[in-house]
């Protein structure tokens, strides 16, 4: 994130770095590579193991967690284990999508199966979700009310079969000639934005005791995810490598089923021939290109974009609270239209 943005999220960000840490289980000598693998992709470590600070990520979820929460005059610390949890769960599951995807890259850094091979990749995905299933039962000790945990865990295990669905779909469109704009849709609800409703509906659920306030806070959160993985399309084909930690138009090469790619396919018959082809070469990967912008596909995708956020923005007027929370979500809501990276 951009630090001038974000800098008066510093108190939330480390708090969710320290909660984070906290929930890690120790590792005894012969564990300490495992251990050390979980660490690197959280960018706590480099490939050696030393301590480093880069390629953490965004830890955008927890953080909507948390302003959630206190948006709803709750007490954000309490939603800590719930931030934590929902940051493993992305964790875990950008692991396998790595292994999936077969990207040798993330956050600028080769990817932990590039390094260490597929099957400790699978290991550590599934020792992260684990540790967050771990991470949420800390929520015990900060929320008395012993109905909103079991109630958070049902929503995490919910958000984490649709965001395996989400998976499928998208590995099952790669073989499809035709998918339809509203197809993609709905595989992005479940792949990206149920995270992202999950993560400000806990916060809600923690802060208030109001369920239509919870569930429009769910709303807003969804609708968050659908504009950043919107958004995250166009970066993967004209976003520039060097800030997205990924190569350029490597979207295109792999020829993913993205929303300018979709709603490209449905309007040139040239494309759709091209990504019949088993690989494309680069002088394709051109072509690619220059017949979606023929069909103005990035000017529609960034339409839409601009649309979720419009809907976000409405979403969370309509729950007529005023405070410093409730603005660092719409200025957040904003800036995800408007990012680079």
């Amino acid at each position: 994130m951009e630090p001038s943005f974000f800098q008066d999220m510093d108190v939330y960000l480390e708090a969710i770095e320290s909660q984070m840490r906290d929930s890690m289980p120790s590792s005894a000598v012969p564990l300490a590579p495992y251990y050390g693998m979980i660490r690197y992709h959280l960018g706590w470590v480099d490939q050696d193991f030393a301590p480093s600070t880069s390629s953490a990520g965004k830890r955008l979820r927890p953080l909507l967690c948390l302003l959630a929460c206190e948006a709803c005059s709750g007490d954000w610390r309490q939603a800590l284990p719930a931030a934590a949890a929902i940051e493993f769960i992305h964790n875990f599951s950008l692991i396998h999508d790595d292994i999936e995807d077969n990207s040798p890259v993330r956050r600028h850094r080769p990817t932990v199966w590039s390094l260490w091979g597929q099957a400790q990749a699978i290991n550590v995905g599934d020792g992260l979700f684990a540790i967050s299933r771990l991470a949420l039962q800390r929520l015990r000790d900060q929320v008395p009310a012993a109905g909103k945990v079991v109630e958070a865990f049902r929503i995490v295990d919910e958000t984490c079969l649709l965001l395996t669905e989400g998976q499928h779909l998208d590995l099952f469109f790669e073989e499809r000639d035709s998918v339809s704009v509203e197809m993609y849709m709905e595989m992005i609800g479940r792949k990206t934005a149920a995270l992202m409703g999950c993560a400000t509906r806990l916060g809600a659920l923690i802060g208030t005791e109001d369920q239509a306030l919870v569930e429009r806070y769910s709303r807003f959160g969804y609708q968050l995810g659908t504009l950043f993985q919107i958004v995250d399309d166009i970066l993967g084909i004209w976003g520039a490598g060097d800030l997205t930690g990924k190569g350029i138009g490597e979207d295109i090469a792999s020829k993913k089923k993205s929303l300018p790619v979709v709603y490209a396919l449905e309007r040139s018959q040239e494309l759709r021939e091209l990504y019949r082809k088993k690989r494309l070469t680069t002088k394709q990967q051109r072509r690619a290109l220059e017949l979606m912008d023929e069909v103005k596909a990035r000017d529609y995708a960034q339409e839409k974009a601009s649309q979720q956020l419009t809907a976000a923005l409405d979403t969370l007027d309509g729950a007529q609270i005023d405070n410093r929370a409730q603005s660092s979500l719409r200025n957040i809501a904003r800036f995800l239209l408007e990012r680079h990276s």
